[in-house]
């Protein structure tokens, strides 16, 4: 069962493509949004990135950073992120630990029979580390609702 508004967001680390550690506490004092997907290179995945990357000033403006993270490799997300020229990090959950402490880990894959893929999520975080959006979505097809994320992040400000 995946977090929900109200709880503490788990803290994490994690490398990013650019093989930097990232740790939730890293973004204290700002907004996050955090979006779980499930692989790199698959269309709706692309599809989802390229909407925040080509929306970015928009997070800016409400004082929020976001965070891709995936159980790809941080090599895999290297290539990804050069390719689609998304201009926030993408981190690897490669362990798959921190989609398990989000609640958001498909024991089997709804796809091609793979194990321990995150479902595609979003997660708000205020300043203070709790998580004010969450929404876990039933298909993998689905994207997340852009508006209502953006909505959160305005009362927040």
């Amino acid at each position: 069962m995946s977090l929900k508004k109200g709880d503490k967001a788990p803290e994490f680390k994690l490398f990013s493509s650019d093989k930097n550690e990232v740790s939730l506490s890293d973004y204290k004092g700002k907004n996050l949004v955090v979006l779980f997907f499930p692989l790199a290179f698959t269309s709706v995945c692309t599809a989802e990135l390229c909407n925040i990357r080509d929306n970015y000033n928009d997070y800016e403006k409400l004082n929020t950073d976001v965070v891709g993270i995936s159980v790809d490799s941080l090599f895999v997300l290297g290539k990804f992120k050069e390719s689609e020229k998304y201009n926030f990090p993408l981190l690897s959950d490669f362990n798959k630990e921190v989609s398990k402490a989000f609640g958001v880990l498909y024991e089997e894959f709804p796809v091609f029979g793979m194990k321990g893929v995150s479902h595609r999520a979003s997660f708000v975080i205020d300043k203070n580390g709790v998580i004010q959006h969450a929404e876990d979505l039933p298909s993998p097809q689905d994207m997340p609702n852009f508006d209502s994320i953006k909505n959160v992040l305005s009362s927040l400000n």
